[in-house]
């Protein structure tokens, strides 16, 4: 996915498009991207020590296979020597932890923050529940599209899926603004359809999107 930031004029653009999509449907689409769902040092500790243990081990009966000696404590500060050169360079190069986390905890920590965002920015609060989240964790490579009680009542999940397949690969593409509006389009029609737009409707969500 693209780590770049947004520009002021994919912004607007992503902007006009809620605007556009809100006109037909009395629902509201709010946009977050996360650059990361988590700083990660804890995990990737995690994995970084077992990894090194289980190399040491391997290292170990390698040099009996091959007659070798070495004292232990020699053989336990070469341990602790690594170890902390490994622990200083997650410290000091964030972007590494990640790729020593596995993608069942990524999603996991990208889906909670999805969860949190949605919660936090209020979509979960319109008057007849029909929210939307369309949300992006760039690290991760991670979308979801998350709709609250009054939406998923009606859509089934297969449609949300749809959404979510075309925004990744966009986002794969180096082209996170025009998966964003894409999804925004495709989200605003099942809304028209739904819950078409009546009289008195109100914009109850800001209509841009939110990095964090």
């Amino acid at each position: 996915m693209a780590t770049r930031s947004i520009s002021a004029e994919d912004h607007d653009r992503i902007a006009e498009a809620i605007r556009a999509a809100e006109l037909k449907t009395d629902g509201e689409i709010y946009c977050v991207v996360a650059h990361a769902s988590d700083g990660y040092l804890f995990p990737a500790t995690f994995t970084a020590t077992l990894g090194l243990f289980i190399a040491s081990l391997a290292v170990a009966y390698g040099l009996e296979a091959w007659w070798l000696t070495i004292r232990l404590p020699h053989f336990v500060l070469a341990q602790l020597l690594a170890l902390a050169s490994v622990l200083v360079l997650l410290w000091l190069l964030p972007g590494l932890r990640i790729h020593f986390v596995p993608r069942r905890l990524r999603y996991q920590a990208a889906h909670a923050n999805a969860t949190k965002q949605f919660l936090a920015r209020n979509v979960h609060r319109t008057q007849a529940r029909t929210g939307v989240l369309v949300f992006v964790s760039i690290a991760e490579r991670y979308a979801e599209v998350v709709a609250d009680a009054g939406i998923n009542a009606r859509v089934d999940q297969h449609v949300w899926d749809g959404v979510v397949r075309d925004l990744t690969k966009h986002a794969g593409d180096d082209r996170l603004a025009d998966g964003f509006i894409k999804a925004i389009g495709a989200i605003g029609a099942v809304l028209a359809e739904h819950f078409p737009v009546t009289e008195g409707d109100t914009n109850e969500l800001d209509d841009h999107l939110v990095e964090i």
